[in-house]
């Protein structure tokens, strides 16, 4: 007994050190076990993390591309041949073409007043009709971009929100499908309702153009770019600003989901057809907007331009021909620009451009983290 006092009395104070230096690792290695625990399911959680923005940015991408073969398929050729028909009927050349050629045929049967008519007629109507076509291709070919970029963000605002959902049965969509298709179909609007404003606003906006040109005057490539700018540009200065976007779209849009509000309450975080057209209209009333399509416009009036100097051939239009001559070789491009999307030109011309690859780059980056 006495041994162990006199032990105690001797080491104590080496068995508190140790014991605290026992303790103190004890209590190290249990902090660093539930430090180190921490950490791990930190990089766990950051895992899974990178994996479901991975998977939402491949299946993002998959939509949009879904979407974009859509409109590049269906859509906007189903577009172009319904617009082509209605530009074809509304501004019909062929019975003036007839009337002269029979004219021609039979001096007696027209008089000379009667064939300047029909002659200026022909110039008005043939200058309407191909600027008309260069700026609906080029506004439908820019549009149903806007309509692609829109929906893309709507398909990531549903593919995160699915994902993020931990009841997959509750995942809906953001957009009525019914929405959805009615918003595509709208590009259809300018073929079945704008076109008869659209007429008559690009024939007073020719006729003001070309009320000093005579049909003996001589066009060369130079002029006939210059005159179907200025027909372009005297349009689209013409009413107030971005007047022209009533021949795409309606003023008001009443939404499926909105009209059936009545029946099944709308969740909050459902977007109507309402909301999707105020934004595509937002978009093209946009100044950045108004850019790309100016340069558009340029860039197809220069591609016609070429195509119709070589289908002249042997350098006719880069020295210049009579106006009345020009007139037919108009008429017979114009079909031109609605051909289908694998050997159209002009809309791929429209792809090309650096400023509208870009403009639609930004859209869809912005609309995406809204």
């Amino acid at each position: 007994m006495l041994s162990l006092r006199d032990f105690w009395r001797r080491h104590r104070r080496k068995i508190f050190v140790s014991a605290g230096v026992f303790g103190s690792g004890y209590l190290l290695y249990k902090l660093y076990g539930a430090h180190r625990r921490r950490l791990d399911a930190l990089e766990t959680e950051l895992a899974v993390q990178r994996e479901n923005e991975e998977l939402i940015k491949a299946q993002m991408q998959a939509h949009f591309e879904n979407i974009q073969m859509i409109s590049d398929t269906i859509t906007l050729p189903h577009a172009m041949h319904y617009l082509s028909c209605r530009i074809a009927e509304d501004l019909d050349l062929s019975q003036l073409l007839e009337r002269l050629i029979q004219g021609k045929g039979q001096p007696n049967t027209l008089t000379n007043s009667e064939k300047l008519e029909l002659w200026d007629r022909l110039k008005i109507l043939s200058f309407t009709r191909m600027a008309l076509s260069i700026w609906a291709t080029t506004m439908l070919s820019l549009y149903v971009k806007v309509q692609v970029n829109i929906l893309g963000r709507v398909l990531y605002i549903d593919i995160a929100r699915s994902l993020g959902s931990s009841n997959m049965m509750e995942s809906r969509d953001v957009v009525d499908r019914e929405d959805q298709q009615k918003f595509l179909g709208s590009i259809d609007f300018l073929s079945q309702h704008g076109i008869p404003s659209l007429v008559s606003d690009m024939e007073l906006a020719t006729k003001e153009v070309l009320k000093g040109k005579q049909l003996r005057d001589f066009f060369n490539n130079k002029a006939l770019h210059e005159t179907i700018m200025q027909i372009l540009n005297t349009f689209m200065s013409t009413g107030s600003p971005h007047s022209w976007v009533k021949y795409m779209m309606p003023e008001a849009i009443e939404s499926h989901t909105a009209a059936s509000s009545s029946v099944d309450p709308v969740p909050l975080d459902t977007i109507g057809l309402g909301q999707l057209m105020a934004e595509a209209r937002a978009v093209l009333t946009s100044a950045e907007f108004g850019n790309i399509l100016e340069i558009s416009l340029k860039a197809v009036v220069d591609t016609l331009v070429e195509l119709m100097g070589a289908k002249f051939g042997g350098g006719n239009l880069t020295s210049g021909v009579p106006l009345a001559k020009l007139l037919p070789q108009i008429a017979h491009t114009c079909p031109y620009l609605f051909e289908e999307l694998g050997k159209n030109q002009f809309i791929q011309t429209i792809k090309g451009i650096p400023e509208v690859e870009r403009f639609f780059t930004l859209l869809y980056a912005n609309v995406s983290s809204a």
